[in-house]
């Protein structure tokens, strides 16, 4: 769950919520593995874990990135796909009565063939 913060490093209306989340996760679905507030770096680089986080099962071996907000995560997903030549997928819609997703005005055709693979495979399901 990511933040500006790790652990009990800042304070503020932002690193609350994402406390709370976690809190809620944990409580909702105690068989996940999860962690937050945690900062990026942290959460995936073992040597950041070990001196910010040490005793978290989670720190430095992430494999999920839960973002606070639309903003950031739209933003961070949109920078890591143009700069790394990563493939992005999404936003995935969940929890709805039929499969809808979404596409950015700035989608290529991969993008749009990747959405329309995912949105199959929910239809099936």
């Amino acid at each position: 769950m990511l933040s500006y913060s790790t652990g009990g490093s800042g304070s503020g209306a932002d690193v609350e919520k994402v406390r709370e989340a976690t809190t809620l996760v944990k409580e909702r679905a105690s068989d996940l593995a999860v962690e937050g507030p945690i900062q990026y770096d942290a959460a995936v680089d073992p040597s950041v874990a070990a001196t910010k986080l040490k005793e978290s099962a989670v720190a430095g071996k992430a494999s999920v990135l839960i973002f606070p907000d639309l903003n950031t995560g739209n933003n961070t997903y949109k920078a890591v796909q143009r700069s790394a030549s990563a493939v992005a997928i999404g936003p995935v819609l969940q929890g709805l009565n039929m499969p809808v997703n979404d596409l950015s005005r700035g989608s290529t055709v991969q993008d749009i063939v990747n959405t329309i693979s995912i949105t199959a495979i929910q239809a099936k399901g």
